[in-house]
């Protein structure tokens, strides 16, 4: 009890929020999100024939978030590369994950206990961006919560936003799979606490930065690490916005829109069943019957 007492939230909260990221955090981070890379299709591939462009492309994932926030706030996009410590570090990854003998580099951080641990990692570098993100953009943009809201979530979530543009660098082009048409966890939950953070931050939330950031973090961690171990690719706010999607937006709005493209301009006001579309083994059944009624 008297350790409990000793060691109180708001003690702990400081604490953790004063480690410092790099070089472990930041290397965890580096490792998960080359390790996203890989799995994607041809990326090995490219890594053999395009070296330069594989490299570009890792760069991306690794420091995407603080390019899109650069680009927001109206600073050079190219700043963060003067980091040079952290371009090595990243491009020392980039380097062991495609090209070390037998994959030995891959294998032993793609292990699931082992990644798991990088995945919690990776989790506290989100959190700690996203509050750096909104501390930074309430610095030039005092009353421009949008404005916070929006670097927040840029920087906790800035790779899968500009996976677009990434997945040109390799060639490949698959609009359908933006990130905002079909959000992953870690975009909705990036946008949820840039949310928190800039209520916190404009004084809305009556709690410290430094605990907010260790109760987020807390529960990004304990989501991200089930989710991983898992292989699942649900959310846990797919629950809550089964509520409350219908409730904001209308419900079988999606059933709505499809149904009045589906049906023919002319119609009257009531419901209009359109006959289903006969399949090709049904055609040629038909067809057949009407040769042998020819025929006899």
């Amino acid at each position: 009890m008297e350790l409990l007492s000793a060691l109180s939230l708001g003690e702990l909260a400081l604490s953790f929020s004063r480690v410092p990221l790099f070089p472990v955090f930041d290397l965890s981070y580096f490792i998960v999100s080359l390790l996203y890379l890989k799995y994607e299709p041809g990326a090995v591939e490219l890594s053999r024939r395009h070296p330069a462009a594989s490299w570009l492309c890792a760069m991306l994932h690794c420091f995407g978030s603080y390019i899109l926030a650069d680009l927001l706030l109206g600073e050079p996009v190219i700043d963060y590369f003067s980091n040079s410590a952290s371009v090595l570090l990243a491009s020392a990854v980039w380097y062991l994950t495609f090209f070390c003998p037998l994959d030995l580099f891959y294998k032993c951080v793609s292990f699931l206990p082992v990644k798991l641990v990088f995945v919690a990692m990776k989790e506290v570098v989100r959190v700690r961006k996203i509050a750096v993100g909104i501390h930074h953009a309430h610095h030039h943009y005092h009353h421009g919560w949008f404005i916070m809201i929006a670097t927040g979530w840029v920087k906790g979530s800035g790779v899968a936003l500009m996976a677009n543009f990434e997945q040109l660098v390799r060639g490949v082009w698959k609009p359908e799979t933006n990130e905002i048409l079909h959000m992953s966890f870690p975009s909705k939950a990036s946008l949820y606490g840039a949310v928190l953070f800039t209520l916190q931050q404009t004084r809305w939330l009556p709690v410290s930065r430094a605990t907010l950031v260790f109760l987020f973090t807390m529960f990004m961690v304990s989501c991200k690490v089930f989710l991983t171990a898992t292989h699942s690719h649900g959310s846990p706010f797919d629950v809550l916005e089964g509520y409350m999607c219908p409730v904001l937006f209308g419900t079988g709005w999606a059933g709505d829109h499809h149904d009045n493209h589906g049906g023919p301009h002319g119609g009257g006001p009531g419901p209009q069943h359109c006959p289903p579309a006969k399949t090709k083994e049904e055609l040629g059944e038909g067809s057949r019957k009407k040769k042998t009624k020819k025929a006899d």
